[in-house]
């Protein structure tokens, strides 16, 4: 059976969320679903003065070498002026020996994010993770036009070719159906195609 890691970071639960929609499309794909964050690294007394979610069913990574053991990696992470957080990016910072080795060439990946406005720096905050698992020989899939529901103008909604978004406002937005469902989409699309190039 395929196997896949959704990897996140949430502040305020916004991604925490999609990352739960985007493991339930992989687990639709037919994949076994390993969900999976980053520690905090922000000081106790900002989490505590900014009111970070910090209840969580999911597990902090074990370490970067357990991405070895995964035939799709799924990352997730809100947008810090419009790149990815430093709480995601000093993981990746720790890969260096698993980028020696090789052991992600040859993998699916793909990316998921937040931002507080519409043009907020999501496709910059997706190219951000992207980067990261394009130097680890992944492929990247996005969330294709397959998916219909990015594509209106009628209400205000997440989306982009690069990856599933929602989109925060001042906080108290939370994920609506349609941004749930192309995180479910871009899951069941990337356990699909990490079933495929397993062969």
């Amino acid at each position: 059976m395929t196997k896949v890691l959704v990897l996140y970071y949430s502040s305020y639960g916004h991604i925490e969320q999609m990352a739960d929609a985007v493991a339930e499309g992989a687990r639709a794909g037919g994949a076994e679903v390993d969900i999976r964050r980053v520690a905090e690294t922000a000081p106790s007394e900002i989490v505590t003065a900014a009111h970070f979610k910090t209840d969580t069913a999911h597990a902090v990574i074990e370490g970067p070498d357990a991405l070895a053991g995964y035939d799709a990696i799924i990352v997730g992470a809100p947008t810090r002026y419009g790149r990815m957080p430093s709480q995601m990016a000093a993981f990746w910072d720790t890969t260096g020996g698993v980028w020696m080795k090789g052991a992600l060439i040859g993998k699916v990946g793909g990316a998921f994010t937040s931002t507080s406005a519409q043009h907020g720096g999501q496709e910059t905050t997706l190219f951000s993770i992207i980067t990261n698992l394009l130097h680890h020989g992944m492929t990247i899939v996005g969330l294709d036009y397959g998916f219909k529901a990015q594509m209106g103008v009628d209400k205000v909604v997440g989306g982009s070719p690069y990856g599933a978004t929602t989109i925060a406002g001042d906080g108290s937005r939370q994920p609506g159906e349609e941004e749930l469902e192309g995180a479910r989409y871009q899951g069941k699309r990337i356990a699909e195609t990490a079933a495929k190039l397993k062969g």
